[in-house]
């Protein structure tokens, strides 16, 4: 009976309490909202299970935790940790991107910038809250609404805060469709709404060969910190337009990145274990995360409306919200509202100028707090 007694208080049900049973609510969660939502799968639905994978309890010296130096998970982490996955992810993300909206119409780019002012408001807001600099830092890039990014950055100045700033990232990443319309509707009046933006120019081949090694260099130049990312994000650009090399491009942005991203998402989530992830600090780092990234959102927003003073070419303001770089799915919301306005108004074509953007400027700001703070 001892021998039963003792094997029971080891079993998760023994070592389990509340924390435990409301991290795996929250897992659960994540699934349904992947799932039943569509709410990005991709992310969700291996986060979800993260959570719940790292809040089974487990008697502590197996080597089963992934905070445990030597278990599998903790081997698996080792990448969250030292900023690997994220780099690998945003090689994918060059290989499936077109960046010809974006050179088409270049001003746009500037709705990219103007999205970023959600990180450095969000920052100082940290700071006056008493979080330390990098800490803060950490944070602030919430905002750009890119998880890879704000991973990058964290496992760099703040390694102890990569699972909550990272849960925090990826769930306002999949809220887009809840936080952003709000806010679009908010800022903007009908007729704003309405506007019917002219087509871009054309790119030739040439140029979209040559914008991969001129942006690299130019944004890299800019913030050499951001290399790692960028040099990835350009590098994978470069292997989808160059066309002799379309092997390399499409192991990047299918099997390559599809592993990354099942096993960054597994380990993130494992990471929100309840004893080290429910702390005061990870509440206050989702409330300036959910307020990071809708100043984000009102940035873009309003620098679009702002330039509508000073242009006669319109930008309807909706595409604005698209410079968070929450990659397509900020794109989708603006052409979704425009089109409840306005059925004929294809707005998404324009919409993921400042949506890619947006991607280079999460990352050049990225680059910027580290040199900072490094």
């Amino acid at each position: 009976m001892d021998m039963v007694l003792d094997f029971l208080k080891n079993t998760g049900f023994g070592l389990a309490d509340y924390r435990h049973g409301l991290m795996i609510a929250v897992g659960i969660g994540f699934i349904y909202l992947g799932i039943a939502k569509h709410y990005e799968p991709l992310l969700l639905v291996p986060i979800g299970f993260g959570i719940l994978m790292g809040n089974v309890p487990v008697f502590k010296g197996l080597g089963l935790g992934i905070y445990e130096p030597g278990s599998v998970l903790n081997y698996l982490y080792f990448g969250v940790r030292q900023g690997i996955y994220p780099p690998l992810i945003f090689l994918g993300i060059g290989a499936m991107t077109d960046f010809s909206t974006m050179l088409g119409r270049p001003k746009l780019i500037l709705l990219g910038a103007a999205a970023q002012l959600g990180i450095f408001v969000t920052f100082l807001a940290a700071l006056a809250l008493g979080f330390p600099s990098k800490e803060a830092a950490s944070i602030g890039i919430i905002g750009g609404a890119d998880g890879p990014t704000a991973i990058f950055l964290t496992s760099k100045l703040a390694p102890e805060l990569v699972g909550p700033i990272a849960i925090a990232a990826y769930s306002y990443m999949a809220l887009v469709p809840v936080i952003q319309p709000p806010i679009m509707y908010l800022l903007t009046t009908k007729e704003e709404r309405l506007i019917r933006m002219s087509d871009p120019r054309s790119v030739s081949k040439r140029e979209k060969i040559i914008f991969p090694i001129v942006g690299f260099l130019l944004c890299c130049f800019l913030a050499p910190a951001a290399l790692p990312l960028l040099g990835m994000l350009f590098f994978g650009n470069l292997l989808k337009e160059c066309l002799v090399a379309d092997r390399l491009a499409q192991t990047a942005r299918t099997a390559l990145i599809d592993i990354v991203t099942i096993v960054l998402g597994i380990t993130v989530g494992a990471s929100t274990q309840a004893d080290v992830f429910l702390t005061a600090k990870s509440v206050g780092i989702f409330f300036l995360g959910a307020a990071s990234f809708m100043a984000a959102t009102a940035g873009g927003i309003l620098f679009a409306k702002l330039m509508n003073v000073f242009s006669q070419d319109k930008i309807n303001p909706l595409i604005g919200a698209a410079g968070v770089s929450a990659v397509p799915d900020s794109a989708r919301v603006a052409q979704m509202i425009g089109n409840r306005e306005d059925p004929s108004n294809y707005l998404l074509m324009h919409a993921m100028g400042p949506n890619i953007a947006g991607v280079i400027g999460s990352a050049v700001a990225a680059g910027v707090l580290w040199s900072f703070f490094m």
